[in-house]
């Protein structure tokens, strides 16, 4: 059997760093290579029902076990793709074994070191095999050590024959970074009746809600007028943007919340005296919550317009909702999570996902998809790191995940 680790090593290796502004389908030609690669190592591992269709989306079956053909189809999704954030070409990862607490260069020459008094979360896996970056690019942890404890995973049931299980579906998909992983997703075709994404984080964690969340541009209009003859003839639309920024909560922003918090995050500025645009993202996991923060910015402008008539205009786009409403009905595929784990050796860490995943849009869109982690920290940063027995626990998980169903489907 090829490790989760070897696998996790080579995987890295390929560039698949998505893109949002080439409106293709996968947004970037490595992802669509790295998907050719993981579809011959399906072959040759003996998977059945291999699929990869035009736009990146990879989809495999591990068939039941004798006799468990009648168990619950279920499924285990990554994706391909990683972050836009930070580069994720010429991955050099490195492994640092037994860390002992203190300071990890990641590059000397530019001075670059993981801290823990900086990543308090180092000093919870102190005496492991951790894996880093060299300082220059993301890792790919996210979600590339999802991908390798799914197969390996799959590897390792189909070695042990002894672990019952029913069809199992595998699926990777391109541009989960960009918001785009699930919206040429074939639920039909992938035929499970629910799925797992391997796309969390630390040891343990389990997530079954997400924010809703919404993106907001808001446009203004300005005059420019020579300054030297200005008075009651120029409209600064950066000025008047700015007075709008204002009026919103100061405290309901990123970097004044947590848990279940929602906010309005400024990401983007710009403008001339002309025309000024402000682009948002809406987040709250409360729906009622969600709503009243969208009919905020609705106020902000007429009231904008009420003092400069016609200067602002406001087009809100939502983005996903809160997986939440559509995992309450069918909590036991949660329960069989928890349980997984605690076989697994692991202890789950409920948390609500303060982002979205592709489990949020794919159980809209009928495949119920809680979240499990893959056991990164620092994703989308040169400050990634993964330790090696969150990977191996991750991968175990799959297998306990596998044989409960089949337990549960015997009865």
């Amino acid at each position: 059997m090829t490790s989760v680790v070897d696998r996790f090593l080579q995987y890295v290796k390929f560039d698949t760093q998505s893109d949002e502004l080439t409106q293709m389908t996968p947004s970037t030609p490595g992802q669509m290579i790295f998907a050719q690669h993981l579809e011959k190592e399906l072959q040759d591992l003996g998977l059945t029902e291999i699929t990869l269709d035009e736009n990146g989306y990879l989809m495999a079956t591990l068939p039941a076990s004798s006799g468990m053909e009648n168990v619950p189809v279920i499924g285990f999704i990554a994706h391909l793709d990683t972050s836009p954030d930070a580069s994720g070409r010429h991955v050099n990862p490195r492994i640092v074994k037994a860390y002992d607490g203190k300071d990890i260069t990641l590059n000397a020459d530019n001075g670059i070191v993981l801290r823990p008094d900086e990543f308090p979360e180092l000093l919870d896996y102190v005496g492991q095999d951790l894996i880093v970056t060299d300082g220059n690019t993301l890792l790919g942890a996210d979600d590339k050590a999802g991908i390798a404890e799914i197969i390996t995973a799959v590897e390792h049931l189909m070695k042990h024959p002894e672990i019952k299980h029913g069809k199992i579906r595998v699926a990777f998909n391109p541009d989960e970074e960009i918001g785009m992983g699930a919206h040429k997703f074939d639920v039909k075709h992938f035929g499970a009746e629910w799925a797992y994404t391997m796309d969390g984080g630390a040891v343990g964690e389990l997530e079954f809600e997400n924010f809703n969340a919404a993106v907001a541009k808001v446009t203004f209009h300005g005059r420019n007028v020579h300054p030297g003859s200005a008075k009651h003839k120029m409209i600064n639309s950066i000025r008047i943007a700015n007075q709008f920024a204002i009026m919103l909560p100061r405290w309901e922003t990123p970097e004044h919340t947590e848990g279940y918090e929602g906010f309005y995050h400024l990401t983007s500025i710009e403008g001339t005296v002309e025309k000024t645009v402000l682009t948002y993202i809406i987040r709250d996991h409360d729906r009622d919550r969600f709503e009243r923060r969208k009919k905020e910015l609705e106020h902000l402008t007429r009231k904008i317009n009420h003092e400069f008539p016609g200067v602002a205009e406001l087009e809100i786009k939502d983005q996903y909702y809160n997986m939440r409403e559509k995992i309450d009905p069918v909590m036991h595929i949660v329960e069989i999570a928890e349980e997984a784990m605690r076989r697994a050796g692991v202890t789950p860490v409920v948390v609500p996902i303060r982002g979205g995943t592709d489990g949020a849009q794919l159980s809209f869109k009928g495949l119920p998809c809680p979240n499990i982690f893959a056991g990164g920290l620092n994703f989308h940063g040169r400050y990634e790191f993964v330790p090696i027995p969150s990977m191996e626990k991750a991968t175990s998980t799959i297998v306990e995940i596998a044989g409960l169903v089949a337990e549960e489907g015997a009865k």
